[in-house]
């Protein structure tokens, strides 16, 4: 049990990683490519978020067991679970954009992007404010 605790814990810090760089990588990303500058950013990026999708995957799946085997799918795990569908939600949506800027296609702005990634840290907060308080 505790392995698996361990486990979700390592790969949630993993894909948070990914959740709060990429999109803050994007505006440097984005003013290499209007310099014409050459830079690995890009594909660094790609590999980051790569990366972190199994991480990702990896986190869903030991929480969604904790929840059942150690919580018994009690009332605050499924805020906490809503919660983290809404951050992957965002993870897609971080995806796209990552599609589109490998084609070169930066249509968001560096306040958009700055937003967007202010979003996921109060979405974090957010689920580690169920985790600890467990409301209900």
């Amino acid at each position: 049990m505790d392995w698996v605790k361990i486990i979700h814990i390592l790969c949630v810090m993993g894909w948070m990683t990914s959740i709060f760089a990429v999109p803050r990588a994007f505006i440097y990303w984005k003013r290499a490519a209007a310099e014409g500058a050459p830079t690995q950013i890009g594909e660094l990026t790609f590999r980051l978020y790569r990366f972190s999708s199994g991480l990702g995957i990896i986190a869903a799946l030991t929480g969604l067991w904790l929840a059942w085997s150690v919580w018994s799918f009690a009332p605050w795990t499924h805020l906490k679970i809503t919660l983290v569908l809404l951050l992957a939600l965002h993870y897609v949506w971080t995806g796209r954009i990552l599609a589109r800027a490998r084609r070169g296609e930066f249509r968001e702005s560096d306040r958009f992007l700055r937003i967007f990634n202010e979003v996921s840290v109060i979405g974090v907060i957010a689920i580690l404010w169920v985790v600890v308080v467990k409301p209900f």
